[in-house]
C-alpha cells in the first residue's frame, strides 16, 4: 500500500457502494453469515464469558461499557448489503492502491457495523478518520462497530493466552505481546492482538 490515506478512502467508498445496492432478496444474515451483518447481541454471551475467562488481563468495566454502549444500540434503517470479511487478506492492490475486494461468501444484508472493524485491525487515528468520513455511517453504527472489534479483540486475546498458559505451564507472563493492547503496552506485534484492542477501548 503505496498511500493509506488513499487506501482508507477507496475502501470505505467501496463500502457506501456496497451499502446502495438493491438488497431486495438478499439473505439475512445467519449462520451462512456467520452473523455479520445481525445484531450484536448474537455474541453477547461469547463476549461476557470471554471477559471473565481474560480476568486479570484485561480491565473488566472499562471493556463491558464499551460493549454495553455497543449493545444499547440497533441498526434501524432498511437492511443494507454486508461483505462480512472485510480483512487485509481480502484486499487485493495493484500499484500500492485498492484493486479488489473478493470473497463475498459471509454477504448478507442487514446491519453494516460488521464491515467497520477494519477501521481498527488496518488503520491508525488519522485514517481511520478518512475511512470513516468516506463511509458515511451515524454514530451508533460506528459504536456498534467498536463493539464488534472489541468481540473480535477479546476472542483473538484469550486464544492467545491459552496457548501462552499452555506453554508456560499455566503462568501469565504481565508484558507480553498477548496482553499489550490491555495494559497500556505496545510492542507494534499484531500477531497476538491483531486489532490493538487499546484503540478499541
Amino acid at each position: 500500500i503505496v498511500d493509506m490515506e488513499h487506501f482508507a478512502a477507496d475502501l470505505g467508498d467501496f463500502l457506501s457502494a456496497l451499502q446502495r445496492v438493491d438488497a431486495t432478496d438478499g439473505p439475512p444474515a445467519g449462520d451462512h453469515s456467520c452473523w455479520r451483518g445481525a445484531g450484536l447481541s448474537v455474541y453477547d454471551h461469547d463476549t461476557r464469558q470471554a471477559v471473565e475467562d481474560l480476568a486479570g488481563f484485561v480491565d473488566r468495566e472499562a471493556v463491558l461499557a464499551v460493549w454495553d454502549c455497543a449493545t444499547a444500540t440497533s441498526w434501524t434503517r432498511p437492511s443494507v448489503w454486508v461483505h462480512g470479511d472485510v480483512a487485509a487478506s481480502n484486499l487485493l492492490t495493484s500499484d500500492g492502491r485498492l484493486s479488489a475486494v473478493i470473497d463475498f461468501g459471509c454477504s448478507a444484508i442487514g446491519d453494516p457495523a460488521c464491515d467497520l472493524v477494519v477501521a481498527w485491525t488496518m488503520f491508525d487515528s488519522d485514517n481511520r478518520q478518512v475511512f470513516r468520513d468516506h463511509v458515511r455511517l451515524d454514530d451508533d453504527t460506528w459504536t456498534r462497530a467498536r463493539g464488534w472489534a472489541l468481540w473480535k479483540a477479546l476472542l483473538t486475546l484469550r486464544r492467545a493466552t491459552r496457548v501462552q498458559r499452555t506453554q508456560a505451564g499455566d503462568q501469565k507472563a504481565p508484558g507480553s505481546s498477548a496482553t499489550r493492547g490491555f495494559d497500556g503496552g505496545d510492542d507494534g506485534n499484531r500477531t497476538h492482538d491483531p486489532l490493538l484492542a487499546k484503540q478499541v477501548l
